[in-house]
């Protein structure tokens, strides 16, 4: 008798568990960046107290002066916005490995590889999280950034942050990467290994191409402000978006041309309809 349906029983099960595992993490780094906002916005004096360290969440990430525990603290912010902005358009890949992962007897189940390759992903965008925390602690300690909301004061370095993410869309470079984002059934049966050498090989090189697709969109917290929600949210649809909807290579274009536009506008002068 064949012990197809077992498997294929498996796959599913495996699938649904990395899914709800997905999900969770997505909705817990979620919850965890709206309780931060709700605690800048009840209490934002906060941040700036003289005397007061730097506290684990955004609510203390304004010290008077740049310290290891404020650069974790920023290091912990910004792999939990990964997390949050990331992960929903990354599911597709995920999920399509997942499939893989299961398809042989040999393999041994989709889960553990499957687990394997998201951590590996979001590993790698841990690692643009030390960068940007990094960038984030010499921005505030200079003063180009505000401490507590951290943006840019100076609208022609936000409006030249804008052009040049715009200008980064239009690449043959965010072209590629997109693509490959685009096609998660192409990119794993190119690359497809089993064992959890696979996994990791798979999961870093899926990570490389998903930074090189978004690391431009990312830096643009810096203008509407990484405290601002609404703007992360903006920011993670657009990223969700580009990867997800069935609009191809036009929507990264469109995307790249509103943001040279609206930082054109941002150097002029002009209202900006930034969250």
């Amino acid at each position: 008798m064949s012990d197809a349906p077992i498997l294929t029983a498996v796959v599913r099960r495996d699938r649904g568990i990395v899914a709800a595992v997905l999900a969770l993490a997505c909705a817990l780094a979620w919850a965890w960046l709206i309780a931060q906002a709700r605690q800048m916005s009840a209490s934002p004096a906060m941040a700036s107290m003289p005397g007061m360290g730097p506290m684990p969440g955004m609510a203390g990430m304004a010290p008077a002066a740049v310290t290891p525990a404020y650069v974790a603290s920023a290091f912990v912010m910004w792999t939990l916005m990964m997390v949050a902005m990331m992960l929903p358009s990354a599911a597709p890949m995920i999920l399509t490995y997942a499939r893989f992962a299961g398809g042989t007897k040999a393999q041994g189940g989709a889960l553990a590889p499957t687990l394997l390759f998201a951590a590996v992903y979001l590993v790698v965008w841990a690692g643009f999280s030390a960068l940007a925390a990094a960038a984030q602690a010499g921005l505030v300690q200079t003063g180009a950034i505000s401490a507590t909301r951290l943006a840019f004061g100076d609208r022609r370095i936000a409006g030249a942050l804008l052009i040049a993410a715009g200008l980064y869309q239009l690449t043959p470079i965010k072209r590629a990467c997109l693509g490959q984002c685009q096609a998660p059934l192409g990119f794993i049966m190119q690359r497809w290994r089993p064992g959890w050498r696979g996994a990791l090989r798979l999961g870093f090189a899926h990570a490389i191409v998903c930074v090189g697709c978004c690391w431009a969109l990312m830096a643009l917290l810096f203008v509407g402000g990484v405290m601002s929600l609404a703007w992360v949210a903006a920011l993670a649809l657009i990223v969700l978006i580009e990867k997800v909807a069935p609009i191809g290579q036009r929507g990264a274009w469109i995307i790249g041309a509103a943001a040279v536009a609206a930082g054109f506008a941002l150097i002029a002068g002009l209202p900006v309809p930034i969250p």
